[in-house]
């Protein structure tokens, strides 16, 4: 595990983070204290890959998610309150969303309809992009600090790692889901 860490670490955190962001940069910033990852690298990799990731779900929805979309009655049903939602309260989705797990696909794709420019999305992008990579890794230090994991730790009980790191995100996630969940409904009533 070590040497595959040594030899592609910050390559696969890039790609855990464009496919699940929280677990992959947790895990990852969880080792910087042994020094297997550098705080300022899993930062920048961690942010790269959910850069890339936000960027092509923009992208759908920018060319083709209205049309996407009309064509499909049950996923219209569920974008329409997400694309309310966005339009009454832009900035603070645009700085929030990396956040809101079980949104971090269709807040890219609704973003992309609405006709926000690039070069405005792009700015928010970074911003928050940076942000949500620095407040993750950051936690992910302390637990690994407190917790003392080490490489040899995943090896060893990788399940149980994964598992635990998937399981904060998840609740952090679906509490933060819940409470918009919660105002998206407010708002449509």
């Amino acid at each position: 595990m070590q040497h595959f860490l040594d030899q592609y670490g910050y390559i696969a955190l890039a790609i855990g983070t464009f496919f699940e962001g929280e677990t992959a940069i947790l895990i990852a910033s969880s080792l910087i204290h042994k020094g297997v990852f550098a705080l300022h690298y899993t930062v920048f990799f961690g942010f790269f890959g959910s850069f890339i990731s936000d960027w092509i779900y923009y992208l759908v929805g920018r060319f083709n998610g209205k049309y996407f979309v009309d064509r499909k009655p049950k996923l219209k049903a569920m974008v329409s309150p997400v694309t309310n939602l966005f339009h009454r309260h832009q900035i603070p989705i645009l700085l929030s969303y990396r956040f809101l797990y079980g949104f971090r696909i269709i807040i890219p794709v609704v973003i992309g309809m609405s006709g926000l420019p690039p070069a405005r999305f792009l700015f928010y992008t970074i911003i928050a992009g940076l942000f949500w990579a620095t407040v993750v890794s950051s936690m992910g230090y302390a637990v690994g600090a407190f917790f003392q994991l080490e490489a040899s730790s995943f090896e060893k009980n990788f399940v149980y790692v994964v598992l635990g790191f998937a399981t904060f995100g998840v609740l952090v996630g679906y509490s933060v889901k819940r409470l918009i969940s919660k105002n998206i409904v407010d708002a449509v009533n």
